[in-house]
């Protein structure tokens, strides 16, 4: 008779990687110039506004403001910067 002697092994594990990370495109903050003009509502184009609001992105009103529509403008009064300068001739 032969002898056989056994051995046991353990199993080996393949090392884990890292999952790939996806770059993303880092937001910047919107410039609010101190939040005076959020009290009213801006001349814009009306597409921008549109699309602002599908995209949400940042639009430019007539007066230079830059944010993101999300309120009914009905409920404020004029941007006097904008209604100045569209009285004025400016056009967007």
């Amino acid at each position: 008779m032969t002898d056989v002697t056994r051995v046991e092994t353990t199993p080996t594990i393949a090392p884990v990687r890292p999952p790939v990370e996806t770059p993303t495109e880092a937001t910047r903050p919107i410039d609010t110039d101190g939040g005076d003009h959020d009290r009213f509502a801006h001349y814009c184009r009306k597409d921008d506004i549109t699309r602002a609001m599908v995209t949400g992105e940042a639009i430019v009103a007539l007066c230079g403001k830059q944010w993101v529509p999300t309120r009914d403008p009905e409920r404020y009064p004029i941007c006097p910067t904008c209604k100045e300068r569209k009285a004025a001739g400016w056009r967007l």
